[in-house]
């Protein structure tokens, strides 16, 4: 949960438009700083995203091998996706984009955490799930895979070697990176998990 600013402080005075496209909008807000001053800062909106810490019976966890343009190569990533589908549920998106990224679906759904990938200058929601009890489906009907995802890797790797990749450097992706020491602290230890309809 984000804790609020104090009334009167922090508050957006004006907000121009800068850029919009399909998935961000950049605008620049002028925000009312303690003591009076103001200050510009350039915000991302972002419409949010999920991420899915598929874990089978055996432990196993699912990463897939992504080219990323902006950092010009392959990041090993959890199955993921935009929240870009109005009126859909965050829970009802992870479970999508499992069928739709590795073809699974889970019998057992939880809310491991939520993150903001990046709050010094965008406002994206990252909620990262666990999902037990996985089963092959079919992909879902309409959905075709192209750009990107036609290069797509898929693994399966014990769950304590994907996290040992987070501290070998080789897993980068951060809801990745939170998702999985997330998943292996909660096997370790369960902690009290927050509703998964919650954000």
């Amino acid at each position: 949960m984000t804790e609020p600013a104090r009334p009167g402080e922090y508050e957006v005075v004006a907000s121009e438009p800068v850029y919009e496209g399909r998935v961000i909008t950049l605008v620049r807000d002028t925000v009312a700083m303690p003591g009076g001053a103001t200050s510009v800062r350039e915000v991302v909106r972002h419409p949010g995203a999920v991420a899915v810490v598929a874990l089978d019976d055996d432990g196993n966890v699912v990463l897939l091998r992504q080219y990323r343009h902006p950092v010009g190569g392959y990041l090993w990533e959890l199955p993921a996706g935009l929240r870009d589908e109005d009126g859909e549920a965050p829970l009802e998106t992870a479970k999508r984009e499992l069928a739709e990224e590795v073809t699974l679906a889970a019998e057992r759904w939880s809310l491991l955490t939520t993150t903001y990938s990046t709050p010094g200058f965008c406002d994206e929601l990252v909620l990262i799930y666990l999902a037990e009890g996985l089963s092959r489906v079919v992909s879902p009907e309409g959905f075709t895979v192209e750009h990107e995802e036609l290069d797509m890797e898929i693994q399966r790797v014990p769950l304590d070697d994907a996290v040992q990749r987070v501290f070998d450097g080789d897993i980068r992706n951060s809801a990745a990176v939170i998702g999985l020491l997330a998943a292996a602290q909660y096997r370790a230890s369960p902690r009290r998990l927050r509703p998964v309809d919650a954000t």
